[in-house]
């Protein structure tokens, strides 16, 4: 014993359990072996802190949603790439709709929950590997959920732009969903930014790992970034930032466009 969880997919396993729980089929974690437990996420920041929510979100219909998400949805046009599709919740909206969507994730197990949701045309790579090997091209790339953050921060985002823009159509665009981190006044965070800028890191480029029952994964970057750093960031890349939404403030999205 350790203490340490064993590797694995998590994201994989809460999803399928938190499935197993909203529709009552398949196996599900038992509280006191009769009644379902709730699936929880558990988020543990390299500084100690540890967060816990519910999984059952990533499984959401439409009328759950925030409204960004809706706005988001209604901005997409043409072939559409969701990267990190998660649950499915968005690429199936986009197929009721008739948009041609293929949902992209490194989660197995996350794709396996989609195939059973209906989603039909899913990939399990990175975006890198993607861009690499499958010769297709897109004319809008979701980064909803969050996951801007999958920028990781100022190594990264160079690479992971334009792995996207090796995707994309003339005049194509990415729909991203991104959290403002410096409107708190909680100094468990604002200790974190500071000890981040004192190490050369975006104050909000967080070190994580997700946990779920006896699983872990590795270590990884994921950055929660102002618009300001946002612009840094993309200046001297295929994208330009075209439009800030942040009408639901500190959450906001941001549109990029494909220049040249």
């Amino acid at each position: 014993m350790t203490g340490e969880p064993r590797i694995g997919d998590v994201f994989g396993e809460m999803l399928r359990d938190a499935l197993a729980v909203s529709t009552g089929i398949g196996p599900r974690p038992l509280a006191g072996g009769r009644l379902p437990r709730p699936v929880i996420e558990i988020i543990e920041r390299d500084d100690g802190l540890v967060n816990g929510a519910p999984a059952a979100h990533y499984l959401d219909p439409p009328q759950d949603w925030q409204p960004h998400d809706h706005r988001a949805v209604d901005r997409v046009r043409g072939a559409t790439l969701d990267v990190g599709v998660g649950g499915g919740r968005i690429a199936l909206l986009l197929q009721e709709r008739g948009v041609p969507v293929t949902g992209l994730d490194t989660s197995a197990g996350a794709l396996q929950v989609c195939r059973r949701r209906g989603v039909r045309d899913l990939v399990h790579a990175t975006v890198d590997e993607y861009a690499g090997a499958s010769g297709r091209r897109y004319d809008t790339f979701l980064l909803l959920g969050n996951n801007l953050g999958l920028i990781e921060g100022r190594e990264r985002a160079p690479v992971f732009l334009a792995a996207l823009a090796a995707m994309a159509r003339p005049g194509a665009q990415v729909i991203a969903h991104g959290t403002d981190p410096y409107g708190t006044r909680d100094p468990v965070h604002t200790s974190y930014h500071e000890n981040n800028r004192r190490r050369g890191r975006l104050g909000g480029q967080l070190r994580l790992r997700l946990r779920y029952r006896e699983l872990g994964t590795q270590w990884f970057d994921y950055l929660v970034c102002s618009p300001g750093e946002l612009a840094e960031l993309v200046h001297g890349s295929p994208w330009q930032l075209a439009d800030v939404d942040d009408r639901d403030a500190p959450y906001y999205l941001a549109t990029l466009r494909l220049t040249g």
